[in-house]
């Protein structure tokens, strides 16, 4: 059965190879740059949607972290005891929450904030920074990035809770009685021994956030471009999947979608394997260090 598993993911790969391979006969590599996607001249090209499932995810990450640890210390650290049950079960509720319904709030409550008054006041005092230039329509990468940070912070949240309390209470105590104040401890004891943990919680939340569909899909205005403005449209891989497959026919078109999906297939693998000996380093370093 534990062979099964590999079996199933080899053949899960040989598939989408097989039937994406159509267009890699027609483009050859050249479809991982080509900055182009057109069924109706049969034209088709990655290089906008793997830009975007990268910016989305990364910058979601950046936003979600902060939020996660600061989460796990104050329910493990900081907050009393009925305090801390309360804040860990409605970090778990979000987690249930399905992603559909991120995507409606994202759309109902999220966009018409950022349309007004957020984006006009990034563009009115940011404006001459190229990350906060165009028009505040509310919708685009910057709203995408938001609703998916939102919904991988339970993941990060409760891995980090997790490696937070393996620290030995001895350690905590030890720095405390040396005359360190409570932050010091929380830096020294908690956030420096838990480095190789938090990566790995990282890993965790991006694995989620490259893969996420319905959320992203109703608030990333689905437009393929790659640009420097949060504020432009972009689409994701996972988006651009879910809205054609449906209208796809055999062909060209069909290969183009599972290459796409190869393509979200190995951006992920890449992304979690660079993640991998960031933390394997950083572990080797610290472990070093002591």
């Amino acid at each position: 059965m534990a062979f099964g598993i590999f079996a199933v993911l080899f053949g899960f790969i040989f598939l989408l190879l097989k039937m994406s391979w159509p267009i890699f006969e027609k483009e050859g590599l050249s479809f991982f740059v080509i900055n182009e996607w057109n069924p109706i001249t049969h034209e088709y090209g990655a290089l906008a949607f793997i830009f975007g499932t990268i910016l989305v995810s990364l910058l979601a990450l950046a936003i979600a972290l902060p939020m996660s640890i600061g989460s796990a210390l104050l329910i493990t650290e900081i907050a009393n005891k009925r305090i801390r049950k309360v804040l860990g079960f409605l970090i778990e509720m979000l987690a249930a929450i399905p992603s559909v319904v991120y995507g409606l709030w994202g759309l109902f409550v999220l966009v018409p904030l950022l349309k007004d008054p957020i984006e006009p006041f990034l563009l009115k005092y940011f404006g001459f920074l190229p990350l906060f230039q165009g028009m505040p329509i509310g919708t685009g990468i910057l709203a995408a990035s938001l609703v998916l940070s939102i919904m991988i912070v339970p993941t990060i949240a409760s891995t980090c809770r997790e490696i937070f309390l393996t620290i030995p209470k001895i350690y905590k105590e030890g720095a405390l009685a040396l005359g360190a104040t409570k932050w010091e401890m929380i830096t020294l004891t908690i956030l420096k021994g838990s480095v190789s943990g938090i990566f790995g919680a990282s890993i965790l939340g991006l694995g989620r956030a490259i893969g996420e569909t319905m959320a992203v899909t109703m608030v990333i205005g689905n437009r393929p471009q790659i640009t420097a403005s949060l504020l432009s449209s972009g689409q994701t891989m996972a988006s651009l999947i879910v809205n054609e497959y449906a209208e796809a026919s055999w062909g060209l078109h069909t290969s183009a979608l599972m290459a796409i999906g190869l393509t979200l297939l190995l951006v992920s693998l890449l992304m979690n394997s660079l993640t991998r000996i960031i933390v394997w380093r950083v572990e080797r370093k610290y472990r070093g260090s002591r």
